[in-house]
């Protein structure tokens, strides 16, 4: 990641000004909150999405549809080098974003592909259970993915949770790959 911009760039007023008055998500994860739309979020108080102290805590997630957005946001992180260069990449982003001691209850996904999940902001904790068939034997892994660190997994496979547990804000960006 050492030569992207999303590091610098992406934020929570990026992300707000980029979906102005947009409903460009095809999924959306409110997770523990209230929100019911992506609007929702960037409508939040500006001392909330700055995570003042005394501010009730958020973590949503969201994949972008809208190939204008999608444009930008590849202006600012391209795909991880160490992939395969004949890996296709989807084209839809994942992007994660909120506060400490949030993040996602332990799942598996339902995505075509394994996926990658880049650490922009932030730190969070990846806590890993095996698949069914190696159960009995593999062990839980944790992992924390700083700033600047890509993770790879088959979400599909492999039970994950995360929680953020740095104060900043934590942002994530991702996609699948073949």
């Amino acid at each position: 990641m050492s030569n992207w911009t999303a590091t610098e760039v992406f934020s929570f007023s990026f992300f707000k000004s980029l979906y102005d008055g947009e409903d460009a998500n095809c999924q959306f994860f409110p997770y523990k909150t209230e929100f019911k739309s992506l609007q929702d979020v960037f409508d939040m108080s500006a001392s909330r999405s700055l995570l003042e102290k005394g501010t009730k805590p958020w973590y949503v997630g969201w994949s972008n549809c809208d190939e204008e957005i999608g444009s930008v946001l590849r202006k600012h992180y391209q795909r991880p080098y160490f992939l395969p260069v004949t890996a296709e990449s989807e084209k839809t982003d994942w992007i994660f974003m909120g506060s400490y001691g949030y993040g996602a209850p332990m799942h598996v996904d339902d995505v075509e592909h394994p996926s990658w999940q880049a650490q922009i902001k932030g730190e969070k904790l990846w806590t890993l259970e095996p698949p069914r068939e190696c159960h009995y034997a593999c062990s839980a892994l944790e992992v924390v993915v700083h700033p600047g660190e890509i993770i790879v997994l088959d979400t599909n496979r492999w039970y994950h949770q995360t929680t953020i547990v740095s104060e900043d804000m934590s942002i994530t960006i991702g996609a699948e790959y073949d």
